[in-house]
């Protein structure tokens, strides 16, 4: 009897020891195929690239670009006392290039816009009528007043006048479009549209208030004026909407990137446009002349205001900015093109060189500090 249990326990010992020589030596053969199939070299596996801290720095870069239009006034400063102090380095941006520069910022506004859009804004003409009014009669009113009263009760050269009835004739600047999109987005159609129309109301009004005010004949060559509004903006505008209503996403993704496009498209056009000039306007008579253009652009935009307060945005702020900046901003580049064209006194062209910096400064100026506005009541 002890025999047999004897027998039994041995049994059961020489089992389990042979069950545990079996599973030692299955880890044995696992352990010896993982290090046959990736043999040790003593040095530590490299961890595979982490691409989350690339991504993030991607998408850091990209936020700072998709806000680069809030830096256009400080970057348009910038701009011209760069080209004030080395005007050489900017020689070459010189009136071909401002078509495909202006081309460019109209095409930046589109992307970000609807056919539809555009469709409710002809769907109310007394928008329309109001900021015609502003470019057609409030601009050109108060450059002739300049002129007439402020210019020789001061002792101001009297080819000064003849600038500014020049920039207060011309129609609506295609910088006013951008403006109007950085402050109030869902009012840049309305801004396109009213500079689309002034610049066609131009080949016709523009000849007549030069004729009437300055007794001068200034041809308008009509042909001209048709292909600078489609170059500028009918066909900017029209591939921008096209791009936000076939290709949605990459045009999300490549928004950032027009935005810094943008800031850098300005910034050419004030060096371009300043570097030519920049000797008369670091002279005393660039200080005489700014004056009454800073005068002209500060009483139009008050004005704008002022006329769009007090008839169809009573209550309605964006409104009421989008045809203050129409008002108080106009294509100073097509009347420094009519100056350097139809006079010779340099001043007639300086007026109108200084025109474009200061109405720069002055629109953008104007969103940075609504912009500020905003933000300060969102806080509170």
């Amino acid at each position: 009897m002890l025999s047999a249990a004897s027998s039994q326990t041995k049994a059961r010992f020489d089992d389990s020891t042979d069950s545990v020589t079996v599973n030692a030596a299955g880890a044995a053969r696992r352990r010896y195929s993982k290090e046959d199939a990736t043999p040790s070299t003593g040095l530590q596996e490299p961890l595979p690239p982490d691409s989350t801290d690339d991504q993030g720095l991607v998408n850091r870069v990209l936020a700072i670009l998709a806000k680069s239009g809030e830096a256009i006034p400080y970057a348009i400063v910038a701009s011209a006392a760069l080209a004030l102090a080395t005007p050489q380095a900017f020689t070459w941006i010189t009136s071909p290039w401002y078509a495909p520069l202006l081309g460019y910022l109209m095409f930046s506004v589109g992307v970000n816009l609807s056919l539809d859009s555009f469709v409710e804004v002809f769907k109310q003409p007394q928008k329309i009528l109001v900021g015609s009014i502003g470019q057609w009669a409030v601009k050109p009113a108060v450059a002739w007043l300049l002129s007439a009263v402020a210019v020789p009760a001061f002792h101001l050269p009297a080819a000064i006048s003849s600038g500014l009835v020049l920039v207060g004739a011309v129609a609506g600047a295609q910088l006013s479009n951008y403006a109007t999109f950085l402050i109030e987005p869902k009012q840049a159609p309305l801004a396109i549209v009213l500079t689309a129309l002034s610049t066609g109301a131009g080949i016709v009004l523009t000849p007549l208030l030069a004729l009437l005010m300055l007794g001068k004949s200034i041809p308008i060559d009509a042909g001209a004026m048709a292909l600078s509004i489609a170059q500028i903006v009918v066909i900017p505008v029209g591939a921008g909407l096209a791009c936000n209503r076939l290709a949605p996403r990459a045009v999300s993704k490549a928004k950032p990137l027009l935005q810094a496009g943008s800031l850098l498209d300005t910034c050419m056009l004030v060096c371009g446009s300043l570097a030519p000039n920049a000797a008369a306007a670091k002279s005393p008579l660039g200080l005489q002349v700014a004056a009454p253009v800073m005068a002209f652009h500060g009483i139009s935009f008050l004005l704008g205001w002022q006329l769009a307060s007090r008839t169809i945005a009573k209550s309605n702020v964006p409104l009421a900015r989008c045809i203050t900046l129409s008002t108080g901003m106009q294509s100073s580049v097509l009347a420094l093109l009519l100056a350097t064209q139809f006079f010779d006194d340099p001043i007639v062209r300086l007026t109108c060189g200084l025109s474009l910096i200061i109405m720069t400064l002055g629109g953008f100026g104007l969103v940075l500090w609504w912009q500020r506005q905003r933000e300060a009541t969102a806080q509170i």
